[in-house]
């Protein structure tokens, strides 16, 4: 890729690709829980030549620093210093997986042009309860096991074999990150939760945020209902596939859906 500057901005490692573009918003790229920056670049390579783009690797991720917090208001507030210190004005925040989740909590508090959650529910729902059954697993040496049963229901054996490889290489699974970045799923309740995105959904609204939420399948009912509560503008898009990484199995799909 063309025009690529990799620093650390604001403390985080970064990609600062193409050039301040009065007619279209900087891009701000999160990943997911324990991949890093390298995993957006099927995506970088669909997008308009000289978008500029910073992706970034999440606290502890990548070339990043390990951080004394992974809370999602905490990595929201180091994503803000390299936001800051990267010069980008009111990006659109992209973000797959936790990173989803992120991007929504980062832009309920600072400054965006819109978000695009890839594949990230709100709510902890069934995810939740399966951390909670094996939180004592996940504490303990054999972590890597809950991890294994995670990953091997993601699909990546339905991806093709470039990108199977980047996922399987490109990838540091450490027992900190995930308490860190699953920290308020495991200590806070269910409705405490619930209420804290709902708080993040009406800032949304307030600001007339545009919000674009990208599955691989279908979303129930009840929760697009509940998305549509609090922020009734939001934008329900299915790109199918049998992964969940919309942005490997249909990256060009994905950037016709970013505005």
């Amino acid at each position: 890729m063309k025009d690529i500057e990799t620093h650390v901005f604001g403390g985080l490692a970064g990609d600062l690709l193409g050039s301040p573009d009065d007619a279209r918003p900087p891009l701000l790229l999160l990943h997911g829980l324990t991949f890093d920056r390298r995993h957006w670049a099927p995506f970088l390579a669909q997008l308009p030549a000289g978008r500029r783009v910073l992706a970034l690797d999440l606290p502890g991720h990548g070339a990043s620093p390990e951080s004394p917090s992974y809370t999602p208001d905490a990595v929201a507030v180091a994503v803000h210093r390299a936001v800051t210190a990267a010069g980008l004005d009111a990006p659109v925040v992209v973000g797959h997986s936790v990173g989803g989740l992120l991007a929504t909590v980062y832009a309920a508090g600072h400054p965006v042009r819109g978000v695009v959650n890839v594949d990230q529910p709100l709510l902890p729902g069934p995810f939740g309860a399966l951390l909670h059954q094996n939180e004592e697993l996940l504490r303990g040496p054999d972590y890597l096991r809950l991890w294994e049963r995670l990953t091997a229901g993601m699909g990546i054996d339905s991806l093709p074999p470039e990108e199977q490889e980047l996922l399987r290489t490109v990838t540091t699974p450490r027992q900190d990150l995930f308490l860190g970045y699953w920290h308020d799923v495991l200590a806070r309740s269910a409705d405490e939760i619930r209420a804290g995105r709902e708080r993040d959904l009406a800032a949304l609204r307030q600001r007339d945020v545009r919000y674009r939420h990208v599955s691989t399948s279908e979303l129930p009912e009840p929760y697009r209902a509940w998305v549509h509560a609090h922020l009734p503008g939001a934008v329900f898009s299915v790109l199918p596939s049998n992964s969940h990484f919309p942005h490997l199995s249909h990256p060009r799909e994905l950037a016709d859906l970013v505005p």
